[in-house]
């Protein structure tokens, strides 16, 4: 039986004295209300309403449990909008601060239409991380090796001049005994400076005899982008990156470079909840592909 619809239903009647208008307040037929009025009789072992008389009198014992089942509406009614406002509540979501606006509103249409909405926290990664640790959001982009990403964005190297080699390696900006111009510096943006990609390109400098300072970590992509600008640098970035900022793009020859993400919130159900919801547009949103264990 269902004791919510009986008791709504009995409400209703009680509070209009009629069946006839209690039952359109409940919105429902009268027949339904009728039905539940009489198997929760049935239910609780009495009459709740006098049927010899006209209209909807109460009986004595639908007068004592009247009070009960109001409570028990109010209760459901309660609970109902409690749940409406949980469904509606925006998830708090650390994203990459490199993102554009632009993808960040169409991941924000997606989600809509897929009944999500969200609050962006854009922040570097291991501000992302803390976020999620302490809670300040529900969810977040993290960065993660390469063998444990959902999604993967491969690595090169941009400049402002376009390069002659389609691969740029990074011996070829060894500074020669006798050359005098400036050493060519590779920039890495706050993005990248985790551990498993800087530590990777950092021993590969030093394998390949550049000087320390050749390898610099950028206090942002706005600092590193225009240190390119201004010299032959080079910036550590993805190809859509390279594009967006107007710059020439090559993979980066030996050593494979790769960001990696996945989603991880405060709850597991609700981080599967965003991946099968919107695991595309994150995508598009990061310029990633899925991984094929996830099959992309």
């Amino acid at each position: 039986m269902d004791l919510v619809g009986a008791c709504r239903a009995f409400v209703s009647v009680s509070d209009r004295g009629s069946f006839t208008l209690g039952a359109a307040a409940a919105r429902v037929p009268q027949p339904v209300a009728s039905r539940r009025i009489a198997a929760l009789e049935r239910h609780l072992g009495a009459r709740l309403f006098d049927r010899s008389t006209r209209g909807a009198a109460l009986t004595q014992f639908g007068r004592d449990m009247l009070p009960s089942a109001r409570r028990l509406v109010e209760l459901a009614e309660a609970m109902e909008h409690d749940a409406e406002r949980a469904r509606l509540a925006p998830v708090r979501l650390a994203v990459p601060d490199m993102c554009a606006t632009r993808d960040l509103a169409r991941l924000d249409a997606a989600a809509r239409r897929g009944g999500l909405h969200l609050d962006f926290h854009p922040a570097a990664p291991e501000r992302r991380a803390e976020l999620l640790r302490t809670q300040q959001v529900r969810a977040a982009v993290t960065e993660v090796p390469e063998d444990e990403a959902r999604w993967t964005v491969p690595l090169g190297l941009a400049g402002a001049d376009e390069p002659r080699a389609r691969t740029v390696h990074l011996e070829s900006l060894r500074v020669g005994r006798t050359d005098r111009t400036p050493p060519r510096r590779v920039w890495i943006q706050p993005e990248d400076d985790v551990p498993h990609l800087r530590d990777r390109i950092l021993r590969v400098r030093d394998t390949v005899g550049l000087r320390p300072a050749q390898v610099a970590v950028a206090s942002a992509l706005t600092a590193a982008a225009a240190e390119v600008f201004g010299s032959h640098d080079l910036l550590l970035c993805s190809r859509a990156q390279a594009a967006e900022l107007g710059l020439h793009w090559r993979p980066l020859g030996g050593p494979r470079l790769v960001r990696g993400y996945d989603l991880r919130a405060v709850t597991g159900d609700e981080a599967e909840r965003i991946r099968e919801t919107l695991g595309e547009d994150i995508a598009r949103c990061l310029g990633a592909r899925a991984t094929e264990e996830y099959g992309g």
